[in-house]
């Protein structure tokens, strides 16, 4: 819906039919609006015999509901966000998580590790978990890739949750919405910009519509780089009903004075 940015459920129940294996859908979606039919979608789903498949921004779950309490078979997405730095392309890894049944974990990738007894009366360790679906034990017909560097950021990511806990990821998420808020309340103030310009809570990303200054994203962004700032992405493209509107981030490690920067940055854009 290019009005408030959710999935639109009439387009959608005409795309579907019995033939569907899946449905899958973003929360935050890929313009930042939090989407709060989940369970109606995951039931649309259910009802023609398909899984609903939810890809979610791990740093957001600290403020909003899980996936799977609102219906999602698997869950999936990138760890880069759980403090992994930007690395020229590189600091990436994913993550899945499925209901625990053993038709979704027959299929996991790689290897899994569980906590199980052992021999001594009241004593757990981890061990591995379904063993036999590696390639340790199948070869070529294993369901696993290994990497290094993924496993490695695996850790980092671990280490960085362990680190914050519950509470400091909850904390951090009300940090993210309260600066991408006072961003988009900063930029609605100039003359001509709305934002966001969509009517959905959002979460980190945020439409800035650019129609009514006079100036396309091209030319905003052009004189922002002069300054030394990234403007938004270009939407103009992808999303042509959007017209001159870009996607803009705003995120913990943004200051307020980096946000204030790029408001006075903007409006000498548009003068």
């Amino acid at each position: 819906n290019k009005k408030t940015g959710l999935m639109d459920l009439d387009d959608l129940q005409q795309k579907i039919s019995e033939n569907t294996t899946a449905v899958y859908f973003e929360n935050p979606s890929y313009l930042g609006c939090i989407e709060v039919q989940g369970e109606v979608i995951s039931e649309m789903a259910h009802k023609l015999g398909a899984i609903s498949i939810v890809g979610a921004d791990p740093i957001s779950l600290g403020v909003l509901t899980p996936p799977s309490n609102y219906g999602a078979d698997i869950v999936c997405g990138d760890i880069q966000s759980l403090g992994i730095h930007m690395n020229y392309g590189g600091g990436l890894a994913g993550f899945i998580a499925t209901r625990d049944e053993e038709e979704y974990v027959a299929e996991f990738p790689s290897r899994l590790f569980g906590i199980t007894t052992t021999e001594v009366e009241g004593e757990w360790g981890f061990g591995d978990v379904y063993y036999d679906r590696t390639s340790f034990a199948k070869r070529e017909q294993g369901k696993e890739f290994v990497g290094t560097a993924s496993a490695l950021w695996g850790i980092a990511a671990g280490v960085y949750l362990a680190l914050m806990g519950p509470q400091g990821m909850q904390e951090i998420g009300e940090v993210i919405i309260q600066k991408s808020t006072y961003g988009a309340k900063r930029l609605s103030e100039l003359k001509g910009v709305k934002a966001p310009a969509l009517k959905s809570a959002h979460f980190k990303e945020f439409v800035v519509d650019f129609n009514d200054t006079g100036k396309t994203v091209r030319q905003i962004n052009s004189t922002l780089l002069q300054k030394g700032i990234f403007g938004g992405k270009d939407l103009s493209q992808d999303f042509p009903e959007l017209g001159q509107s870009a996607l803009y981030c705003i995120t913990e490690i943004h200051t307020k004075n980096d946000i204030d920067n790029l408001v006075d940055a903007i409006s000498q854009c548009l003068c």
